[in-house]
């Protein structure tokens, strides 16, 4: 089992659960939280030694990079080098949602984030836990999947902890996620943008909102 279990209202999380959970991370913790499609695993992103035990968890190569949710979209200036048109549009049309938009990062990024890409993918969560977790820990928050590298993704916390067991500092158990679909994953830097992973959100609902048909 894993060392904690959060229980949390999906709806209505606020209060000392959430801050709970925070308190974890800002230590260098690792938590499993839900998300609008599956749950995540979270570790401060300005932590590399945090962000070491997320790859270390998945038993992934760290030459893949991670996405972060953040807690608001004034956020993106500690993040990303420019906000081009099409992910202003973007944001307008689908934040906060399950759209991962990868920008050019700033030179102050953790390394192990971009992989080398000199890119940062970012998303702001529509799941009510996951953006407040993201909100009162102040700082960008990983954002995946919690499972194994080729082993299913997990939509309650009764999954991750058969999956995960004590690998995590805590899971928050936030309810049965929608799952199906990963978030749509797009390349803002680049023109035109480029769709790198179709999810949840549809490619023809992205063209719709970027002019293209």
């Amino acid at each position: 089992m894993s060392r904690l279990i959060i229980p949390i209202g999906p709806a209505d999380p606020a209060g000392n659960a959430v801050d709970e959970a925070v308190i974890i991370l800002a230590r260098g913790g690792v938590v499993a939280y839900p998300t609008e499609t599956f749950y995540g695993l979270g570790a401060d992103g300005t932590n590399e030694s945090a962000i070491g035990r997320i790859f270390e968890i998945k038993g992934r190569g760290r030459q893949i990079p991670l996405s972060v949710i953040i807690g608001d979209r004034s956020d993106l200036g500690r993040l990303v080098a420019k906000i081009p048109e099409g992910a202003r549009k973007l944001a307008d049309a689908f934040w906060p949602g399950a759209i991962t938009i990868l920008f050019d990062a700033l030179p102050d990024v953790p390394g192990i984030l971009t992989a080398g890409t000199g890119k940062i993918g970012v998303r702001l969560s529509s799941n009510p836990v996951a953006a407040l977790l993201a909100r009162r820990l102040g700082r960008p928050l990983t954002a995946t999947s919690a499972n194994p590298s080729g082993f299913p993704e997990c939509t309650s916390a009764d999954e991750v902890l058969a999956t995960l067991g004590n690998s995590v500092d805590a899971v928050i158990d936030g309810g049965v996620t929608p799952g199906g679909s990963g978030s749509t994953i797009i390349d803002v830097t680049v023109e035109p943008p480029l769709v790198i992973r179709e999810g949840v959100l549809a490619v023809t609902a992205i063209d719709a909102v970027l002019g293209r048909r």
